[in-house]
This record gives structure tokens, sequence and C-alpha cells, in this order.
């Protein structure tokens, strides 16, 4: 059986890239819907995490000494434009990331932007 080919959605629809990041993100505790440079935003409190660039591209929250080794692991889901140089967060192409490895970025930055007493309780009821 032939693989499906990724189709993005119409250039001004960000309910698509939204919805894999509320997906991604739906196993956190504490996650705010919100807005974030007038696009769809996940946060932790005030504390951004991600949110949607536009209808193929979202913004993840990540440090920088890990955006160099995303670039070179993954060009093909992960980029930069100049605008992102030198700050921490990372250009993410919604429809070629894995669902499952967009859970995982979203949680590792969790884990980084939340109150450490919420992380603590969280891992414990996880294991």
């Amino acid at each position: 059986m032939a693989a499906k080919a990724s189709v993005s959605p119409p250039e001004g629809d960000l309910s698509g890239a939204f919805e894999a990041l509320r997906a991604a993100a739906r196993h956190l505790p504490d996650i705010v819907e919100t807005t974030s440079y007038g696009t769809p935003a996940l946060k932790v409190g005030t504390k951004l995490l991600a949110r949607v660039k536009d209808a193929g591209t979202v913004v993840l929250m990540c440090p920088l000494d890990e955006k160099e080794m995303l670039f070179e692991a993954a060009p093909d889901i992960y980029f930069e434009t100049d605008h992102y140089k030198g700050w921490p967060a990372i250009l993410v192409r919604v429809h070629a990331i894995p669902p499952e490895e967009l859970r995982q970025r979203l949680e590792r930055i969790w884990q980084r932007q939340a109150p450490r007493k919420a992380v603590t309780g969280w891992l414990a009821a996880k294991n």
C-alpha cells in the first residue's frame, strides 16, 4: 500500500496546526489555550509552550543548545528564520513531524516551563 502524501491545509486555516498542538499536549496538566501574536497558542501559566505561526508551521519553545542538533537531525521538520536566531524557539513543519515526536517535544518544554511543584506531582503520578 502506498503511503499517503501529506497535504497542507489552506494558507489561512490555522485550525489543523492548532489541533495537532492540542492533541500533543492533551496529557499535560495546567495547559492554557490562548493566543500569541494573534494566533492560537498553548501556555502553562503565563509561559509560552507553543504557538501556531501559519497553517503549516508551529513555533515551539526550545533551549538554544538543542536547536542546532534538531536542525541537523531532522531538517525536513525543524528550521529557523532570521527572526528566530538567538531566541529559544524553533520552527516546526507541523505536517512533517510525527505526532509522538511533537508530544515528546511539548512534554520536554512543559517540564522546563511549568512550576516545579506541578512537574514533580505530574512525574510522580506518571510513574
